[in-house]
């Protein structure tokens, strides 16, 4: 998205540049910058601005009651990028090093109970090519599933998950069995050239459910 285009949309959305500012999770002054054409428009904010637009839209031709944008609900949620993902490991719980992270920002369409973290995916082992799959550069966002779950039977036929393994790191995939008295998954990958595994829970620092997934739109 270049300046023009965000201009555009922060017009048609009828919103000062403070208060897009506010929606997004960002200073004035960023918004400001962007309108100039002096630094990058991140995707996560083009995405996000474009979403913000046709939801706009829709609830127009929808309804003849006016839009008002002063309501929405924001949530933003902090973003462990490939190249943060290092630092996660050992600050996970760490707060201050939590909120230094980036935000992603969020409408009310998800629930705000519970811990959110967003991953961005590395890999090609959850790729199958189909519909179902995770690219890499995807941005993924997380709930935190709390460790008194992992006691009962995971539903793992409802969500795919991130796992945050303590020697193998952030690990996106999906769980085929949990064997609940011994406390261990079985862990499997879309891509057919990776085996499946075993890992024991007690080696897992968080556990995720895969809440939603945002791509670039020139990715399939």
């Amino acid at each position: 998205m270049n300046y023009l285009e965000f201009k555009e949309i922060r017009k048609k959305l009828n919103m000062k540049q403070a208060d897009i500012a506010k929606s997004i999770g960002v200073g004035t002054r960023a918004v400001q910058y962007w309108e100039k054409g002096e630094r990058k428009i991140p995707e996560t904010t083009a995405y996000f601005v474009t979403n913000l637009l046709h939801e706009h839209e829709n609830k127009i031709n929808d309804s003849a009651s006016p839009v008002v944008f002063s309501d929405l609900k924001i949530m933003n949620v902090p973003l462990a990028n490939q190249y943060a993902q290092a630092g996660y490991l050992h600050n996970f719980a760490d707060e201050e090093y939590i909120e230094s992270l980036p935000t992603i920002p969020f409408t009310d369409d998800v629930e705000h109970r519970g811990e959110y973290m967003c991953f961005e995916v590395k890999g090609d082992s959850m790729d199958d090519g189909s519909y179902e799959s995770y690219l890499e550069g995807d941005i993924i966002l997380c709930r935190n599933i709390r460790q008194d779950y992992w006691l009962s039977r995971l539903h793992y036929d409802k969500w795919d998950f991130v796992i945050v393994h303590k020697e193998k790191g952030i690990l996106v995939k999906r769980i085929i069995n949990h064997d609940v008295e011994k406390g261990i998954i079985t862990l499997h990958s879309l891509n057919e050239y990776y085996d499946d595994f075993e890992i024991h829970l007690q080696d897992v620092a968080k556990l995720f459910n895969i809440i939603s997934t945002r791509r670039k739109n020139n990715r399939r």
